[in-house]
């Protein structure tokens, strides 16, 4: 009897493949992994390239960099090959006041493991101030012997940071005249006062009123008035030294708070403000005209247990000076 051949014979008994259709086939299937892992990386690539921030990777005891992001050149301006090859091009770039802050906080990631609130300016290659956020982190659990690694995000927070100060601004200055305003000036009277206290260092207290300034609002208006009180501000910055307090804390009255200063010092501050402020010269519709300031001075004793008793004390010097002809300084 002949047996005929059927579909699952001719299945059951396929010749193997040659060798070289194999091969083939294991070509074509890594080709197809090769170009899938490419598009990976291409994507990823793309990825870093969008990201406005620096991702980078370093070996803790060599201080070896091993990766940089793209936005690295871009938020730097410098190369990314120097970096890679020298760990300092990135500690150079940052601000000479930022930079003990800035090595000091990464030491702390190998405590910690890490540090997320840090915050420091760079100086880019064409000398930009910029504001970095640098979070970094370490692998706790890596084997006992193998190096430390340190990985980070550094994200450009200039605009951020430029936000921040000049809401800052606007909510301690006074406009008009760009000096403190009354709710700062006292904020740091009363830090300076303290610290006064504490460490039983002089203080003094200057008040000063302008002298009939309604008469100058109603002949000469109001928008010359305003240039009075810019330039009186300005004399009194330009005047105070270095660490001095200075802040409009009324209409036409401003104070000033002297750290560190005697009252024979502070006394000869005070006189050189008001000649300063009389020399000013205004004009107003070919009307030249001119200004004074009432001024009283309280010095810090030991009977004083508050900024409120200086500021009271000081304020009836200035009085006092109003009622004994104005244009002068009473110290009380």
């Amino acid at each position: 009897m002949v047996h005929q051949k059927t579909s699952s014979d001719t299945l059951t008994h396929q010749p193997p493949r040659p060798a070289a259709a194999a091969t083939l086939l294991a070509l074509v299937h890594a080709q197809g992994e090769v170009e899938r892992l490419s598009e990976r990386e291409q994507l990823l690539s793309s990825l870093l390239v969008s990201v406005n921030a620096v991702l980078w990777a370093m070996e803790w005891e060599t201080r070896r960099v091993l990766y940089v992001s793209p936005a690295y050149e871009r938020i730097f301006g410098r190369s990314a090959g120097l970096l890679l090859a020298d760990y300092r091009e990135w500690r150079d770039s940052i601000h000479p006041e930022d930079l003990d802050y800035a090595e000091h906080s990464l030491v702390q990631v190998l405590d910690t493991g890490a540090v997320e609130a840090r915050e420091y300016r760079i100086i880019t290659a064409d000398g930009q101030v910029r504001w970095l956020s640098d979070k970094c982190y370490i692998n706790q659990q890596s084997d006992p012997g193998k190096p430390v690694i340190v990985v980070g995000i550094a994200e450009d927070v200039t605009e951020k940071k430029q936000l921040e100060l000049e809401l800052h601004r606007l909510a301690t200055t006074d406009v008009l005249t760009r000096s403190s305003n009354r709710r700062h000036f006292f904020e740091c009277a009363h830090h300076e006062f303290d610290r006064a206290c504490a460490q039983g260092t002089p203080l003094a207290f200057l008040l000063l009123d302008i002298d009939d300034f309604k008469v100058v609002n109603d002949t000469y208006g109001h928008l010359e008035g305003d240039q009075v009180l810019q330039r009186i501000a300005k004399a009194g910055r330009g005047v105070l030294r270095r660490g001095d307090l200075f802040g409009r804390i009324g209409g036409e009255e401003f104070a000033a708070v002297l750290p560190g200063c005697a009252p024979t010092m502070a006394m000869q501050v005070a006189e050189r403000l008001g000649q300063e402020i009389a020399q000013l010269n205004f004009s107003h519709e070919e009307r030249d005209f001119a200004v004074t300031v009432s001024q009283g001075l309280a010095n810090l004793t030991a009977e004083d247990a508050t900024l409120d008793a200086l500021f009271a004390r000081a304020d009836a010097a200035m009085y006092e000076a109003k009622r004994q002809g104005k244009n002068r300084v009473v110290a009380g």
